[in-house]
């Protein structure tokens, strides 16, 4: 692998493919541990503006890599902004610093087509709360959303969603938690946001009628195992799909909605691998003017969290195949975006944390194999 320099800091590692005729990869770190002032930086989200801006989200983890609440660290909600396809980046804009050891953190984003205002959910832990440590019925962990009408390069005060996001009278219930990554709005103009609870851990969606006036809390996934981490993906006929992490266990979680995300089935064993967030996202279909109607899956193949690859889908994700490697090294969360020129972008955890690295994939690579 050889890297060379690029602005803004980043690293572009071309990757020559083992498989014959796949076409090469070009990889650009967005985040680099060590710089920025942060020790490391996780939880990728990335999101495709109206103006065709790609816009890459992270949790920038000030002092050590744990998670909000854990070992008195403190993170912020940061972004950049990529305005020729990923190839550079801006310098990186702080959201939100909400105080000493606080945590900002849990991105997931979705642009309303008809205004195009990019939202932004995420949520605001106070110092030494986190999933376990959280207390039903305080304000210990709040639900936010913040928009932006200009593209992602300002934003909005946020708006608080906890009382939406959870039950505040339910005793067991600590904290919700937005995907990370994988909100949609569907045909009906619909916005919705994978959303997971604890305790216990389980799965929904939080839904809005009228371009975020409102919100409204769906049901839970009935009959789930130690659901979290999802995603959301419309399928051709208008039900949702929602692609869930399994606390533990070989496979993914996937149930469907016919109602918006009010109401959902039981779910079914989805994708094959380790307990890890990873990314659903649909490409444009045969409506939008695409050859076909095809959803994009990305995780890691294993063992762990190594080699992330991406499966596509042709029957509305009853099934995943063409498997495609990205990369054969450490790859831990990832999240998926279609991008302007309609090739699919990829934002992933690479190098044991190292890096959060930008991978644009074009239909010649998701094809090559078939």
């Amino acid at each position: 692998m050889k890297r060379i320099s690029i602005l803004c800091g980043a690293l572009i590692s071309t990757v020559v493919a083992v498989a014959l005729g796949q076409p090469p990869l070009t990889h650009v770190n967005v985040f680099v541990s060590g710089q920025d002032g942060y020790a490391g930086y996780r939880i990728p989200a990335i999101e495709t503006a109206a103006d065709g801006a790609i816009l890459a989200f992270a949790e920038a983890r000030k002092f050590n890599l744990s998670d909000p609440g854990g070992k008195g660290n403190e993170i912020d909600l940061v972004l950049k902004r990529s305005t020729d396809g990923g190839a550079t980046w801006s310098a990186m804009t702080v959201i939100e610093h909400s105080g000493e050891f606080w945590s900002s953190a849990n991105p997931a984003t979705v642009v309303d087509r008809q205004s195009g205002r990019i939202w932004l959910f995420y949520l605001r832990c106070k110092p030494g709360r986190s999933t376990h440590a959280a207390r039903p019925g305080t304000d210990d962990v709040a639900n936010l959303a913040r928009y932006s009408d200009d593209h992602g390069q300002t934003w909005s005060e946020p708006v608080d969603q906890t009382n939406v996001a959870r039950d505040l009278t339910d005793t067991q219930w600590r904290i919700s938690v937005p995907g990370p990554g994988g909100a949609i709005q569907d045909r009906q103009g619909r916005l919705i946001v994978p959303m997971w609870r604890y305790a216990p851990y389980s799965a929904f969606a939080i839904y809005s009628e009228d371009h975020g006036r409102t919100w409204q809390r769906g049901a839970e996934v009935p009959g789930q195992q130690g659901g979290d981490e999802d995603q959301l993906v419309e399928l051709a006929d208008g039900r949702i799909l929602l692609d869930i992490r399994q606390q533990t266990g070989p496979h993914r979680w996937m149930a469907l909605s016919s109602d918006g995300g009010r109401t959902w089935s039981e779910p079914r064993p989805g994708q094959p691998v380790t307990p890890v967030c990873c990314a659903i996202e649909r490409c444009p279909g045969t409506a939008a003017g695409g050859e076909r109607d095809r959803i994009v899956w990305s995780g890691p193949l294993g063992p762990g969290r190594n080699k992330l690859v991406v499966r596509t889908s042709d029957d509305e994700g009853q099934t995943f195949g063409n498997e495609r490697m990205v990369a054969d090294e450490p790859a831990a969360y990832s999240d998926l975006s279609v991008l302007a020129d309609k090739s699919v972008g990829v934002l992933w955890e690479r190098g044991n944390y190292r890096f959060i690295t930008f991978t644009r994939l074009t239909r010649e690579f998701l094809e090559a194999a078939r």
